[in-house]
């Protein structure tokens, strides 16, 4: 048994002599029978103090019960035993999956089953309490691991992140209007009213390369200038890769990292199920006061999950968590479609545009061979927005938004003229940025 776990984070030799003592009884089992084996654990737990018990392999004693009655007779001195010395009793046992042995179901104050399921190629330990008198338990199964820490519970979100209204803080109850968290991007800010409530949640959908991950490091980025701790927790760039994306578009994030105001969170994807990435988010969150989030590809979520059904319940619980802690969220959600005339989410996070108070769209447009990117605000639920298409450029600043609708409105419209076969003549309008404001440099292919 030692050697099986000592290559555990918690184990030790110190104080092994004096508090674990192993006992095998099987010989005594074999000579003297069930009532033998009570009689040798009673003394037993009385001369070492002991408070705990752990019969290992249970079902070899209920081999040498005569007959049902003289299993529960054992099971219920030894339920007396405990009560009379004072220890608790851990009874271990293989079983088929769903079917408990009746006396085990009805002798015993608790009652925990451990299971492994296959998903697809990955195996998922699972544990469910199926009963335990007198407390009020969290029902439903609960994943867990074995890891060099030992065995790890990880609660079901659902379960352990649940409010009542009592519970949720002033800012979920108050009528006055949230403070505005902006963006960083100066137009964009002047679209969303000055920028995003505080403790709200956005989606910022947007096909590969469209800037969603450079507009998440705009919006953490204003924060920390603000004082505002921020958060970067992403699947696909390590931190390195993002600090080297960051300090070229004029955004380095190295002095505010050192000062432990931004913290850079990479997370390989499929290699957790949803419950760890959760509580790897909120730890972080909590443990440095984070005010702004930004979760780089909630798609993964759904590489992550093991029961999919579960993946609505689980982000409604998530964000709602995020809110009580008052933590502003943008999550990043790539679309499959690089050009689409209509947006088509990946089908297991639909549910979510119904979960999150804002959506941004990013966008790619083509016109006479060469792409352009618009943005637009899909909803805000807390507060009016420019509902008007607006052109952005990636330049060497990072993210530029243009001031007006007008460069915009000429990439539509030139795409209406060019798709349009009634056009024998003339020349579609030139999408440029409006003349008010200064020009955009150094853009970025």
């Amino acid at each position: 048994m030692l050697a099986n776990i000592q290559s555990f984070a918690f184990f030790t030799l110190a104080p092994i002599a004096d508090t674990l003592s192993y006992l095998s009884g099987f010989s005594v089992l074999e000579q003297e029978g069930l009532e033998g084996l009570t009689a040798l654990m009673r003394t037993e737990m009385r001369r070492h103090h002991a408070t705990l018990l752990v019969v290992d392999g249970i079902t070899t004693a209920e081999q040498f019960a005569s007959s049902a009655s003289a299993w529960q007779k054992f099971l219920h001195d030894l339920h007396v035993s405990a009560e009379n010395l004072g220890f608790t009793t851990m009874l271990l046992s293989p079983f088929e999956q769903g079917r408990f042995p009746q006396a085990q179901q009805t002798m015993v104050e608790g009652l925990i089953e451990l299971m492994i399921r296959s998903v697809d190629m990955r195996s998922v330990r699972e544990l469910q309490v199926r009963k335990f008198r007198g407390s009020n338990f969290l029902e439903g199964k609960h994943l867990y691991t074995i890891t060099p820490a030992g065995f790890v519970v990880h609660p079901r979100a659902e379960a352990i992140l649940a409010v009542s209204p009592d519970e949720l803080p002033r800012a979920l109850t108050s009528s006055e209007q949230p403070m505005r968290m902006g963006v960083g991007i100066a137009y964009l800010d002047e679209m969303l009213r000055q920028g995003l409530p505080s403790g709200s949640t956005t989606l910022v959908l947007g096909a590969s390369g469209t800037g969603k991950t450079l507009l998440g490091s705009h919006f953490l980025m204003d924060g920390v200038t603000r004082g505002q701790k921020g958060l970067y927790f992403g699947f696909y760039e390590t931190p390195a890769q993002l600090i080297r994306k960051m300090t070229r578009f004029g955004l380095d994030p190295s002095r505010f990292i050192a000062d432990g105001q931004l913290e850079l969170i990479w997370q390989p994807p499929v290699q957790d199920f949803l419950d760890v990435l959760a509580e790897h988010i909120l730890q972080a969150v909590q443990r440095q006061g984070v005010r702004r989030l930004f979760l780089d590809g909630l798609s993964s979520f759904q590489q992550s999950v093991a029961s999919p059904e579960r993946l609505d319940l689980f982000l409604t619980a998530f964000f709602t968590a995020l809110r009580t802690l008052d933590v502003t969220t943008i999550c990043s959600v790539e679309l499959p479609d690089l050009f689409s005339p209509t947006v088509a989410l990946p089908t297991a996070i639909r549910g979510a545009t119904a979960l999150v108070e804002n959506i941004l769209l990013l966008r790619y447009v083509e016109l006479h061979s060469q792409l352009y990117r618009l943005v637009s605000i899909m909803k805000m639920r807390e507060s009016g927005y420019d509902p008007a298409i607006r052109e952005f450029r990636i330049t060497d600043s990072g993210i530029e938004v243009a001031p007006t609708f007008a460069s915009a409105e000429a990439i539509l419209t030139g795409i209406a003229h060019s798709s349009s076969s009634s056009v024998t003549s003339g020349v579609s309008p030139s999408p440029v940025f409006e003349t008010g404001a200064p020009p955009l440099s150094g853009q970025q292919p």
